[in-house]
C-alpha cells in the first residue's frame, strides 16, 4: 500500500479492497451559499460571485461503482485520507480520453474541511497524473457550489468552460462548470 505521512497526522493511501467499506464515509452535507457566475469574452473565461440571501445544505447521493476496478489500475485511481483509523477524505480519478486526469470526485468530512486535507488529496491527484504522463487535471463542478469553486481556483485550476444543458433534467442544478489545471511541458 502506497502512503505518505505529513506532520498534521493525515495519511494518504492508495485505495485497496479493504477500503471499500469507507468509500462513501465522507459524503456529508456541504453548504450552498452562492454561485460562481462565468463570463466568456474575447476568448477568455472570467467569473464573478453571487451570494445567496439564505444558505442551504446539499448532500450528494452515495456512489455505487465497481470499486474493485480502481484497484491496481494505471487508468484510474482512488486515494483516501485517514486521520488515525478514520477515513476523512477521498479523491477519485480516471484517465480521460483527452489526456487529462479527470477528477470524478473529491470529498472531505465536514469535521476536517479547512484542514488542508483536500489540498493534500489534490496534490496526490497531480502526482498520479504526472506519473501517467497526462496533460493536467480536469473536473466538473456545479456553479452553486461556491466553496468548491473557490477551492479549485485557489489551488491553481482555471475555469475552462460552462454548460447549461448537461444537467438540464436536474432542476436543482443550473450550470456545470469545467475546471482545468494544465501542466507546463517544462514542469
Amino acid at each position: 500500500m502506497e502512503s505518505e505521512k505529513k506532520p498534521f497526522g493525515v495519511e494518504i493511501v492508495r485505495f485497496e479492497a479493504e477500503h471499500i467499506p469507507y468509500i462513501n464515509d465522507m459524503n456529508e452535507v456541504f453548504p450552498i451559499f452562492g454561485r460562481l457566475v462565468p463570463s466568456f469574452q474575447g476568448g477568455v473565461w472570467t467569473h464573478t460571485e453571487e451570494r445567496f440571501k439564505r444558505k442551504s445544505f446539499l448532500r450528494f447521493p452515495d456512489d455505487r461503482l465497481d470499486w474493485e476496478s480502481y484497484i491496481g489500475s494505471d487508468r484510474k485511481a482512488v486515494f483516501l485520507a485517514f486521520h488515525g483509523e478514520r477515513c476523512i477524505g477521498q479523491i477519485r480519478l480516471v484517465q480521460d480520453w483527452t489526456g487529462y486526469a479527470y477528477i470524478e470526485n473529491i470529498a472531505v468530512r465536514g469535521s476536517h474541511r479547512g484542514s488542508g486535507t483536500a489540498a493534500r488529496l489534490l496534490d496526490e491527484a497531480e502526482r498520479w497524473a504526472r506519473e501517467q504522463e497526462l496533460h493536467g487535471l480536469s473536473l466538473e463542478a456545479q456553479d452553486d457550489n461556491l466553496a468548491a469553486c473557490r477551492f479549485y481556483l485557489k489551488h491553481g485550476m482555471i475555469l475552462g468552460g460552462a454548460d447549461t444543458l448537461k444537467q438540464a433534467f436536474n432542476p436543482e442544478i443550473g450550470t456545470t462548470l469545467y475546471f482545468y489545471k494544465i501542466f507546463e511541458a517544462s514542469e
